[in-house]
């Protein structure tokens, strides 16, 4: 994920800098409203647009947002542009003297209290987080969900879930069979039932289709796109692409685990914007990796010759689905693109929450 940085005084634009080298490999895009910056057009751009415009441009892209500046401004620029939880960008308020760093918006799932305290150590600064289970030191089962790759069914059920474990009542955990190894670090008051359940579950984890009652339903982000394409390709073609082979597919966007490729691929720009908008990784592959994976794959000469490896969306697609990986989507070629679709063999765990 890339983060947009924008400062409005000469103090900000600094810290800016400062953070974005503090940062290291994490991709940094840095902005100012301040006319007097010495640093405009090396390392900081001047924008001129309202900053409610700038935010909208940059959460629709999934770039992560960063204020150095008042919490106000933040909230005004960036209320037009909320839609939910499960999809909003991270967004950061810092002080102008980089004393406090404040996540504002998409904590849990977006990333912005775990940004927020990753900053906050670079420079020395004081992470400010409100979420109440965080600061109480309990169980959040959106950031469970992000760490299991699992997709929340009904956003809802969040807020039911976590009143209850604050309130230190009991949670019933239904997970759908040969799904969970351990009950090695469940949270307290958590009591796992039966699968199906044959009683109201609080938190049910199924990739199953059927009618289940439940408080919150969890399912698996079961499938890994492998894909390729020629250098320079339009990201609108590439996203239509991959949309039209998921439909004959029969998978929802959400059942996406993750975009893989070759590591020529890592900074080609269809690829970076499918993957940020849609806030799904983007892992990529050396041709020794590929070459690595098991499974009987379709192979071009021609490809080998240019990357080093015959197949490229097979392949990375069953790399990044692991051990119990299965291609489920063979290579299917169309304008220099290629597709291919494994799916994973999923788990849950509580031990690394």
């Amino acid at each position: 994920m890339k983060i947009s940085i924008i400062s409005f005084t000469e103090n900000g634009a600094k810290l800016s800098e400062m953070i974005s080298e503090k940062l290291g490999e994490q991709e940094t895009e840095l902005f100012t409203k301040c006319t007097y910056f010495s640093g405009i057009g090396e390392s900081v751009r001047k924008i001129d647009v309202p900053v409610v415009c700038w935010a909208g441009e940059q959460m629709a892209k999934g770039n992560g947002l960063i204020f150095i500046g008042a919490c106000g401004i933040a909230v005004r620029a960036i209320a037009p542009h909320i839609v939910s939880k499960l999809s909003d960008s991270p967004v950061i308020v810092i002080d102008e003297k980089g004393d406090y760093v404040i996540p504002i918006l998409s904590g849990h799932i977006g990333g912005a209290n775990e940004l927020a305290c990753r900053i906050a150590e670079c420079i020395g600064a004081v992470p400010v987080i409100t979420t109440a289970t965080d600061i109480r030191k309990k169980f959040a089962v959106d950031l469970f969900a992000k760490k299991n790759g699992l997709f929340i069914e009904n956003k809802e059920g969040i807020a039911k879930i976590s009143a209850k474990v604050l309130a230190g009542e009991k949670i019933r955990l239904s997970v759908e069979a040969g799904h969970m190894d351990t009950e090695e670090g469940l949270p307290e008051n958590f009591s796992r039932i039966s699968y199906p359940p044959n009683e109201k579950a609080d938190i049910l984890i199924t990739s199953g289709e059927g009618q289940f009652e439940a408080a919150l339903t969890l399912r698996p982000k079961e499938y890994i796109i492998g894909a390729g394409c020629k250098k320079g390709k339009d990201p609108e073609m590439f996203s239509a692409f991959i949309r039209n082979n998921l439909v004959k597919a029969g998978i929802r966007e959400d059942q996406i685990y993750a975009l893989a490729s070759i590591d020529v691929k890592e900074n080609e720009p269809a690829m970076v914007e499918w993957s940020q908008k849609r806030k799904i990784p983007f892992l990529t592959y050396s041709s020794e990796e590929l070459l690595s994976a098991e499974g009987d794959f379709s192979e071009s000469d021609f490809v080998k010759s240019q990357v080093g490896v015959g197949n490229v969306c097979e392949r990375s697609a069953m790399k990044a689905a692991g051990p119990g990986g299965e291609l489920i989507f063979k290579k299917y070629a169309e304008d220099g693109m290629t597709i291919g679709i494994a799916k994973r063999r999923w788990r849950v765990r509580f031990d690394e929450t």
